[in-house]
């Protein structure tokens, strides 16, 4: 049998004899493709993963533990080499890529990527999903020079991941800093944040290295509208580093401008550890009814349901209990939900199921908890739309790629690449599944090009605000002068919240010149008033929708904002919100929404125009800064937010909060009680902390 026209799922089937003849065949002409062909050979290194699955439940198979391992050796898998059974050659291949600190075993890419930036070289790494590219991170941090290190990472959940992983292996020699009130203690120090938050630390001193990861979010053309401040974020980061490294999935090419200031080389591989396989459902006739079989199939367990957005998660979810689908046993967490967030949230019903769901309207700890419990194998299944692509690993043998849209545009074929990615996972699942129930994109190759790569006289004006003087042309320093004029800020201000858009601070100037003239209550200091809040919130409506903000209308977000400062627990805010919201069903979970625009986006609106204001009634007295201050921690202790970011839900931290505590102080406190069995915490609650809080 050749590999060309190899059954793997049918070999599953055979026993005896007949199996070792067929694994024989394929060993033969793997041997003779390792000849003739290209080591990088998707097909032909896909034989390693599927053999072991297949070796791993057929005893009869044992004896071919060397030949397989010299395979596995060849093909650069030495993380695959059986050591048990491997020749002396081979083991010793594996043996010379393990890294015994961090008790892994690295490929050949994976190696040939540490040599390269070992040498102090800059480098850009584009490989498949699987490639293991963040182990890479780990392994550089284990060597002297890289002492001070900032990672740009795309969102909390991604942090929360790091986060978690390196205080597991690093706690002990780095400080892992993701706040601005956090201060570095020792002289190793690791920087994590997103864009947002790396762009204005002044505490990154001089960087031995930069790293920043799903860089491919670099090129505009990706539709993120984060894109330019993550541009202007790495600019900034990259004149403070010594080196730097990007990783990303499936990239071809990174275009630069002609005598760009940042040199690197570029390395693309299509090396993957894990195999998959395909199975097209395109064709089925009830696609809804397929969707519930797969679902309900252990054999597909742990899977990720792929869907466009949130309603959808949520009506799936729905669908879910409504046909009384019982997966598995989340009894105890729904029974937390409903006491910690309210009656009226159907999510609690489908975790009862046993069923998760991750979109951008959960919240962060109880997301990063479905992560946990699934990757655990406690939740089966996890419905989910792209926040789950972007980075965060999970432990999922099958992906069910349900819509063909991400919020009403349809997919690129990177796109679909890195969701059917996310099938597999090395030492887990060597062969994943990816379920198609619609026509994949066409192939096409995909070129990054970043504004920071290119030539300054082409950037957007959000970008090139942020350039260091000598790096611009003065036809580039003529742009900003005139973007201070439109605007009406100086270049500082702009660049310190060029995140909204030029257009849209230039939107703020003039309605907020408007609600002056019709005398709105603007002008103010101290806590707002509950009119003066509605003042500041009609204003930035009227300029952004307020389904922006996770609310129908400015008079709503006014409410929200009122409410979260009156309830003195978030415990009492949710239930507050529970009973008296009376919207959609599967739109309750917009609070959450509105929770975090609370953390960033509001306090960027109300700064900017706390400035016009200023600049306008420069005699009187306003002053937004303590609504500045409270609204991002949600008008909490801001260690208890911190901690919400970490995985702990503030229904939890709230009971043990003291006057004075920082994040170090409430979080050993937590971790203590949650060892000492304190009859503050339920059992459950216990686990979750300790899950959450690695150390």
């Amino acid at each position: 049998m050749s590999l060309g026209n190899t059954d793997w799922r049918s070999l599953n089937g055979l026993n005896g004899g007949e199996l070792k003849g067929e694994v024989f065949s394929i060993l033969q002409d793997a041997s003779f493709r390792i000849q003739t062909g290209q080591l990088d050979d998707p097909e032909l290194l896909a034989v390693v993963p599927r053999l072991a699955e297949l070796m791993t439940n057929k005893p009869e198979l044992q004896n071919f533990g060397e030949v397989f391992s010299a395979l596995a050796r060849s093909l650069g898998l030495w993380n695959y080499v059986d050591r048990r059974r491997a020749a002396a050659r081979d083991e010793l291949a594996a043996e010379r890529a393990t890294v015994p600190a961090l008790g892994i075993t690295l490929h050949r890419e994976q190696l040939s990527a540490l040599h390269t930036l070992l040498a102090g070289k800059n480098l850009i790494l584009s490989a498949p999903t699987s490639f293991g590219k963040s182990i890479l991170i780990d392994v550089l941090l284990l060597h002297e020079k890289f002492r001070r290190v900032a990672i740009v990472l795309p969102t909390i959940a991604l942090l929360d991941e790091f986060r978690r992983r390196l205080l597991t292996r690093f706690g002990d020699r780095f400080d892992v800093l993701m706040h601005h009130s956090e201060k570095a203690e020792r002289e190793r120090v690791i920087f994590l944040g997103t864009q947002e938050r790396l762009i204005n630390r002044d505490d990154l001193g001089t960087l031995d290295l930069a790293v920043v990861d799903e860089f491919y979010k670099l090129d505009p053309k990706r539709k993120d509208e984060r894109a330019v401040t993550l541009n202007a974020a790495v600019y900034r980061i990259l004149g403070r580093a010594k080196q730097f490294f990007f990783l990303g999935p499936n990239i071809e090419n990174v275009l630069t401008a002609e005598g760009s200031r940042w040199g690197f080389e570029f390395l693309r591989t299509r090396f993957s550890t894990v195999a998959v396989d395909t199975i097209d459902l395109k064709s089925v006739p009830d696609k809804d009814a397929r969707l519930y079989y797969e679902i309900q199939n252990a054999a597909n367990w742990p899977a990720l349901v792929f869907v466009s957005s949130p309603d959808k998660a949520n009506g799936l979810a729905s669908g879910l209990v409504e046909r009384k689908v019982k997966l598995g046993s989340g009894q105890a967490l729904s029974r937390w939900m409903v006491d910690n967030y309210g009656g009226k949230w159907e999510l609690s019903e489908a975790i009862a199921a046993g069923v998760g769901v991750h979109h951008g309207r959960i919240p962060r700890s109880l997301a990063s908890r479905f992560v946990f419990l699934f990757n655990e194998k406690k939740l089966p299944i996890l419905i989910c739309t792209s926040t789950l692509i972007e980075g965060v690993n999970t432990a999922a043998k099958s992906v069910l790629i349900y819509d063909k849209t991400i919020a009403n545009r349809p997919y690129d074929f990177f796109t679909f690449s890195n969701i059917r990615g996310r099938a597999g996972r090395l030492g887990q699942h060597h062969v994943g599944q990816v379920f198609l129930f619609h026509e994949p994109p066409d192939r096409e190759d995909v070129e990054v090009t970043a504004p920071l790569f290119g030539d300054p006289d082409e950037a957007p004006d959000e970008f090139v605000v942020h350039m260091e003087e000598g790096d611009v042309s003065s036809s580039v320093s003529d742009r900003v002068q005139d973007m201070a004029q439109r605007v009406g800020l100086d270049p500082s201000d702009i660049r310190r919240f060029s995140g909204l858009g030029i257009e849209t601070l230039v939107g703020l100037r003039a309605a907020t010149a408007a609600a002056m003239r019709a005398r709105a209550d603007l002008i103010w200091s101290g806590r707002p008033s509950y009119n003066q809040l509605k003042a500041l919130c009609s204003l930035v409506c009227s300029v952004e929708k307020p389904q922006t903000f996770g609310c129908s209308s400015a008079s709503q977000l006014t409410l929200y904002i009122s409410k979260l400062r009156q309830y003195t627990t978030m415990r009492a805010f949710y239930h507050w919100h529970s009973s008296s919201y009376r919207g959609e069903p599967q739109k309750i979970d917009n609070v959450f929404k509105f929770l975090r625009a609370a953390e960033y986006s509001l306090p960027e609106y109300f700064a900017v125009v706390e400035l016009f204001v200023k600049a306008r009634a420069p005699d009187q007295d306003a002053s937004y800064a303590l609504l500045l201050a409270e609204l991002p921690r949600w008008f909490r202790a801001e260690p208890l937010k911190i901690l919400e970011e970490q995985g702990v839900p503030i229904q939890i931290s709230e009971r043990f909060l003291r006057t004075g505590d920082s994040v170090t102080t409430l979080g050993l406190r937590l971790r203590t009680a949650a060892n000492n069995e304190s009859k503050l915490l339920s059992p459950m609650e216990r686990q979750w902390i300790t899950d959450a809080l690695p150390r």
